[in-house]
């Protein structure tokens, strides 16, 4: 599978980092998607393009399907990310370009949020005050661990198939967002995908199941302390924040659309709303 790396907000590709860390995990016993390198040993070519040069990585290709709603494939998911937890603690290769940490999830893309065409006067001060309100109260939670982290595991960055013993395995790609991290964000992924991102709207008890299997899996194979686990839900938020970095910072190649004034004002109430959320145990 060919990869030619998008032009993000926060900078280049991380491909040196990305391609160690695959082979490390993959020496592990870890099912990943590792890079391919060339016949001349590199793991990308420069592509060059009207905008510029481009980064255009090769990767293997794996098969399965998406992870569903079954608890066999949410344990499936959830052990298999402990797994890279485990054996990422052992990495020792290339530093990655970037730390997963408060400055890269939440106040860099709050700038970048900040600046957006269709942000307004009386928005500004609302995101500003939210989002350093989130950062204050995460720091205030004390130390919480770091992982070697996915970055981006929501459970359609990985397939479920079954292995040659008959039990559902998990299979992981799409690293581009590797990199140390909080485990609190790594774990607030998913949920962050599994609850509505619409004010007002509540969780499921479908959701808050899935939920439950899936922290309980992950929780079976490698333990969380409970500053950890009460995070999670503040990192949900942090999650949102950086999302909306994201498509503030691709305005110029997505067009203005991409983030409407109207979609802000949903995302203040909503932003508000999960200042209070409770994660089930």
């Amino acid at each position: 599978m060919a990869r030619l790396c998008a032009d993000r907000p926060r900078g280049g590709p991380n491909a040196l980092f990305e391609a160690a860390a695959l082979e490390h995990w993959a020496q592990l016993g870890c099912p990943v998607s590792r890079c391919v390198t060339t016949v001349s040993g590199d793991i990308a070519i420069q592509v060059p393009l009207p905008e510029g040069a481009r980064t255009l990585m090769l990767f293997e290709y794996l098969d399965g399907e998406m992870t569903g709603p079954e608890t066999a494939d949410i344990q499936a998911f959830a052990q298999g990310l402990a797994a890279l937890h485990t054996s990422g603690e052992s990495y020792q290769g290339p530093k990655s370009a970037y730390v997963l940490d408060l400055n890269y999830l939440l106040l860099k893309p709050l700038e970048g949020l900040l600046r957006a065409p269709s942000m307004t006067g009386e928005l500004r001060p609302k995101f500003e005050k939210l989002g350093l309100r989130l950062n204050d109260e995460i720091l205030a939670m004390g130390e919480l661990s770091h992982v070697l982290c996915h970055g981006d595991a929501h459970g359609q960055n990985n397939f479920i198939t079954t292995n040659s013993e008959g039990e559902r395995q998990a299979l992981f790609f799409d690293f581009d967002e590797a990199g140390p991290g909080y485990l609190s964000y790594e774990l607030a992924v998913y949920p962050w995908n599994l609850y509505p991102r619409m004010p007002d709207e509540e969780a499921s008890n479908r959701v808050q199941m899935r939920w439950k299997n899936f922290i309980a899996a992950y929780r079976d194979r490698r333990p969380v302390a409970d500053a950890d686990l009460a995070a999670i839900a503040r990192f949900m938020a942090v999650r949102q924040f950086w999302l909306m970095g994201e498509y503030a910072g691709r305005v110029p190649v997505w067009g203005s659309q991409t983030m409407t004034t109207g979609q802000l004002h949903r995302q203040v109430e909503l932003l508000r709303q999960w200042e209070l959320l409770q994660l089930p145990t």
